[in-house]
């Protein structure tokens, strides 16, 4: 069984290709030339593919086609080139040009996951007996697309986050002229007001000991968000060291959702070479 539908899958390696590097085969520079050839790119985007979704370490999914060095290798040398975050920005580009994102509201919380390994965006969970965990502070938009987050130990408050959160939408480019920011009890203090006003933004703060269904009607996409990049078990359960490497996989799973959202909601009013023949 494949790791995604082809239908996912195909225009995600497309417009990865095509941010590639072109490189030879076998190495010029060999005095001898007769080195083993390059693995190809593909085969590599593959098993990476397959270690997001499944969660498993890189000697498990390596075999006969790709080891797990060449793996690690290749992947490090696709985070800094900085493809993992071009790709995600090329999906929401198309995405906003096509059926628009909603960035006059937006939602923002956090979510725990393990981290058994420790690592740099690691610390004590204070919801798992005090194990390791990470906490990702994620900022979607008005439908759930995922925009931006933040990572943290997951001992870390999820109100300090906020800002650095705003921070990234500055990368959106032009924005709407009025903002509104869903945020559930946890932001509901003078100090988070002060920052949104400071920064011309409207608030939507759940109070603490009420419950306000009203309130939570627009955040509930976050929510469904995190449930979504839970699906893929490399971020449910981290077991990545540096956080530029934990940001690649998070960039590949937000640029998966937002490629997946795209298809569904383009299928009944645009036609294109390999579209779905049923709606996904």
């Amino acid at each position: 069984m494949p790791v995604l539908p082809s239908w996912v899958t195909e225009p995600l390696w497309d417009q990865f290709a095509a941010l590639l590097p072109r490189r030879p085969i076998f190495d010029p520079t060999h005095p001898l030339g007769c080195h083993r050839r390059r693995i190809s790119d593909r085969t590599v985007f593959d098993k990476l593919l397959q270690v997001l979704r499944f969660g498993c370490s890189y000697e498990a999914i390596a075999d006969a086609t790709c080891s797990a060095s060449t793996i690690r290798a290749r992947r490090d040398e696709w985070i800094r080139l900085g493809l993992f975050a071009r790709l995600k920005q090329v999906a929401l580009d198309a995405y906003d040009r096509v059926v628009g994102l909603v960035l006059g509201r937006i939602a923002i919380d956090g979510a725990i996951t393990k981290a058994p390994g420790g690592g740099e965006a690691a610390g004590r969970s204070p919801v798992d007996r005090g194990k390791q965990g990470m906490k990702r502070s994620g900022m979607t938009d008005g439908y759930g697309i995922p925009i931006g987050r933040v990572l943290a130990g997951a001992n870390r408050h999820d109100s300090p986050l906020l800002a650095p959160n705003l921070d990234l939408l500055e990368e959106l480019g032009p924005l709407p002229d009025e903002i509104t920011v869903h945020l559930d009890a946890g932001y509901d203090s003078a100090t988070t007001r002060t920052l949104l006003n400071e920064r011309r933004l409207h608030g939507r703060i759940a109070h603490k000991g009420i419950q306000a269904p009203i309130q939570a009607i627009r955040r509930w996409h976050v929510e469904r968000t995190h449930a979504w990049q839970n699906a893929f078990h490399r971020l449910a359960r981290c077991y990545e060291r540096r956080i530029n490497a934990i940001d690649a996989f998070f960039d590949l799973a937000d640029t998966i959702i937002t490629v997946r959202n795209l298809i569904r909601r383009a299928w009944t009013t645009h036609r294109w070479e390999g579209r779905p023949g049923r709606q996904p």
